[in-house]
């Protein structure tokens, strides 16, 4: 029998050594040691709180996996799972440090182990500990603190910030992504995302083994092909190749961001941001998207463009191999040259731009060469086909060759020049001579001939089409304004008025958008609410739906329809159809996935998202689909409610102009208009249009001006403040471009990717754009122009409204219709102060 006897002396020193196991318990929450075991319901968590390890059951699943996922977020995301062969079916499991290093047991009676880190380390000094980083890593260390094992070297389906994919040189290790087999379902799925070392180096995607899509080469800033992964605001990414390695990893710019790189099991790869205000995953960027994505669909020396109808042709100077099978719309025996390469001085090279480089599997690189020796190493060897810089930064260094077929290209907006090996007269004229010759201009006058006579039965096709359509329309034609109701059949016919547009019945809009669910639901303006639907082939849409109890919309249905179906641009987005029945009037759009431009630039977690690049490609192409309202479309638009919240972004964030309620066509001879109903926007409207009703194209350019300073700054116009003054945005403008500080205007999100000229040159033009003067505002053709090239740009005159004391009083406000977007502030009556 042992008595303690204690007193104050030996009271103190115990309970500090009670206070300090506590405190080591409680700091120890992210590591498990030799002695410690987790069961099924108990997690670790790491330092920062990012991310959590324990058992979870992915979705409706009832196996057990022990995975690691982000504690911060409300949807339960895996981002790493250890036992996706051997799942446990009960929650009996353990997760423990043993003599394999960590270890699941399926229960602690029986000891069985069904998965471990396989490490070969002697656990008898207890000094072996797993710890889960705040990065999302799991690492096992050793007594003396250095790892030994990590799950960054054993990726699933998930690429998360400093992570590599790649291959270990020296020890031949291969990092690479594996796609879960379903949702459900973590074990190996048939899609595995890795680097290719053979010739120069790439990713490929992989199905079965069979090659899936391919992203290189590298070209020292982004993916040869994916030129949207370059300069962001939210990550910066590098592939490293050197005698050691070759891998990809990217790293977040702000860690405060919640992002991942994503094999989804259908192989669809997509990088994605956690997006609070949605509590949702939004895709930033992605990379396998389309038809042309498919490795080498056309074939040797075959071009795929997604946008012809087939979208299979061959370089210029090569013809189909195999032209039946083309005409078949197999184009897998790709294409063959016309003329054969008489090598030496017999050969040339032609410029080609546009174009993800062909596979660089048979290839040769050298990184120090100039292009002028690229090109001479290139003509000296028979079997080169064709050559490019390795690296565009510093205008170009280093060298790749290619040699054989040139397989899986594809045009794509991508300016890096590319070199295709071409008999010397093919360069000069693309015809053969003599023989060859005589029967191509036999061949064409055949072709002439037979294009002739279809042409004039094609006429008079159009011309019997015509007369039955005219006659067909007098005997009916639906009734934009209030009236009975309609046989629900009578959209199902396929009918036509003369908007050109489809007619939708009642039914089939109520059973895409779930009988206009809540759920479904994008957002509600002055026109009423509109919902995004699914029609029954998967197409996706966004129904505007007249509100019953509207004061207004009726006017601006009628001529959304009537404007709307005869524009067809790249950057105006497109109205699908209608819906007239009974009571209902209904505006079916294509549904923009990515919204509207306002729910990115004004939104602090969402903003990082548009990067320099990106912003300046939007506003590249609002200027250009308001260049086709106002001088390019067979009618003459004057939008009159350009905004942020009217600008809709696809899932290639390309703006599309949206919103057609309350244009105005201009005949050919008005340059100008006197209303005495006011609308548009608090904030965009230009001044002779808010205090005397005077509105032209040159209130578009206003707006236009207004929206490219919110672009480049991330701030509303309406309701901006700052400390030293009460400016309005552009206001705030003006004053720093007079004192030569215009870069302090930019957000802070794209600071790192900015390009100082282009942004200074667009605040200059937008600047120019909200002149006082309508006069003094360029047209959208010079702004177009400007914003193209480098030229000197005129010096802008004082801004309107450059206070808020300035700005109008509104007498009458209502919210105005919008696309997904919060709802904003639209003029219908005001007057002047």
């Amino acid at each position: 029998m042992f008595i303690f006897i204690m007193n104050k002396h030996t009271l103190l020193p115990l309970y500090f050594c009670v206070l300090i196991s506590i405190l080591i318990t409680c700091l120890a929450v992210d590591t498990i040691s030799v002695n410690q075991i987790i069961k099924d319901g108990e997690t670790i968590l790491s330092s920062g709180e990012n991310f959590k390890l324990g058992f979870f059951s992915p979705g409706t699943s009832k196996n057990r996996y022990v995975g690691i996922w982000y504690n911060k977020i409300s949807t339960c995301t895996a981002v790493w799972v250890a036992n996706t062969e051997t799942p446990l079916t009960n929650n009996s499991g353990i997760l423990r440090v043993g003599q394999s290093g960590l270890e699941i047991l399926s229960s602690n009676s029986t000891k069985t182990v069904i998965w471990s880190t396989n490490l070969t380390v002697s656990v008898t000094n207890n000094g072996l500990v797993a710890q889960l980083l705040d990065t999302g890593n799991l690492v096992v260390r050793n007594q003396g603190g250095n790892i030994i094992w990590q799950s960054f070297d054993y990726p699933g389906d998930t690429l998360l910030s400093g992570m590599k994919i790649g291959l270990d040189l020296k020890t031949g290790k291969d990092i690479h992504l594996t796609s879960w087999k379903s949702d459900i379902d973590p074990s190996a799925g048939s899609y595995v995302l890795r680097v290719d070392k053979n010739g120069y180096p790439q990713l490929f995607e992989t199905r079965d083994l069979d090659r899936q899509s391919r992203f290189g080469p590298w070209d020292g800033v982004t993916f040869n092909g994916m030129p949207n992964l370059g300069l962001n605001a939210i990550f910066t990414h590098q592939f490293v190749f050197n005698d050691n390695e070759i891998y990809y990893r990217y790293d977040l710019v702000n860690n405060s961001l919640v992002s991942r790189m994503y094999l989804f099991p259908d192989g669809n790869i997509r990088y994605l941001n956690w997006i609070n205000r949605t509590q949702s995953w939004n895709y930033f960027s992605t990379a396998t998207i389309d038809n042309c994505a498919r490795y080498g669909i056309c074939g040797p020396n075959g071009v795929c463009n997604i946008y012809n109808a087939p979208p299979c042709s061959c370089l210029d100077g090569f013809e189909p191999r195999r032209p039946e099978d083309w005409r078949i719309s197999d184009w897998t025996s790709g294409c063959q040259r016309i003329k054969p390469l008489a090598c030496g001085t017999g050969d040339g090279f032609r410029n080609v731009s546009g174009i993800k480089f062909p596979d660089t599997n048979v290839s040769w690189y050298n990184q120090s060469m100039t292009l002028g020796e690229c090109e001479s190493a290139c003509k000296k060897n028979c079997t080169c086909n064709a050559y490019a810089s390795l690296d565009v930064r510093n205008g170009g260094t280093g060298c790749l060759l290619w040699f054989g077929d040139l397989m899986d290209i594809r045009l794509y907006d991508e300016n890096q020049e590319f070199y295709i090996r071409m008999p010397a007269s093919e360069l000069t004229s693309p015809t053969s001579s003599g023989n060859g010759s005589k029967k191509t201009k036999k061949k064409q006058t055949i072709i002439i001939g037979v294009t002739i006579s279809l042409g004039l039965v094609l006429v008079c096709l159009i011309l019997a089409m015509y007369v039955v359509r005219k006659k067909k329309k007098k005997a009916h034609r639906p009734d934009l304004g209030p009236g009975q109701g309609r046989d629900e059949n009578y959209a199902n016919e396929s009918h036509k008025d003369d908007t050109e547009l489809s007619s939708f019945s009642l039914s089939v809009i109520a059973k895409s958008t779930n009988n206009f669910s809540p759920n479904n639901k994008l957002g509600e303006g002055g026109f009423g609410p509109v919902y995004k639907g699914v029609l029954e082939d998967g197409l996706e849409i966004a129904v505007k739906r007249l509100s019953k109890t509207s004061t207004q919309g009726l006017d601006e249905f009628k001529n959304e329809v009537k404007l709307i179906a005869k524009l067809q641009h790249r950057n105006l987005v497109k109205l699908l159809g209608y819906c007239i029945q009974g009571n209902e009037r209904m505006l079916i759009y294509e549904y923009m996935v990515n919204k509207s431009l306002d729910s990115f630039i004004f939104d602090t977690l969402e903003s990082p998202m548009l990067d320099w690049a990106r912003r300046y490609r939007i506003i590249h192409g609002i200027a250009r689909g308001l260049l086709y309202l106002h001088h390019d479309s067979r009618l003459r638009i004057i939008h009159r409610d350009l905004k942020a919240s009217n600008i809709l972004l696809d899932k290639d964030l390309n703006p599309k102009i949206s919103d057609f309620g309350l244009a105005r066509r201009f005949s050919g001879y008005e340059s100008e208009v006197n209303t005495n109903r006011v609308v548009g926007t608090y904030g965009y409207i230009p001044p002779e249009y808010a205090v005397h009703g005077l509105f032209s194209v040159k209130s578009d350019v206003y707006s236009f001006g207004v929206l490219v300073l919110e672009i480049v700054s991330g701030k509303k116009n309406r309701g901006f403040s700052q400390e030293e003054h009460n400016d309005t945005l552009i206001g705030h403008a003006w004053r720093l471009y007079k004192e030569g500080r215009s870069l302090e205007l930019v957000s802070s999100s794209v600071r790192l990717s900015c390009v100082e000229s282009q942004v200074l040159r667009s605040i200059h033009i937008g600047l120019l754009c909200v002149q006082h003067l309508a006069e003094d505002r360029p047209t959208m053709s010079s702004v177009v122009l400007m914003l193209g090239n480098e030229n000197a740009l005129p010096t802008p005159n004082p801004p309107a409204f450059f206070t808020e004391e300035e700005m109008p009083i509104l007498t009458s406000i209502s919210s105005g219709p919008t696309l997904g977007s919060v709802n904003e502030i639209t003029i219908t009556l005001l007057n002047a102060r």
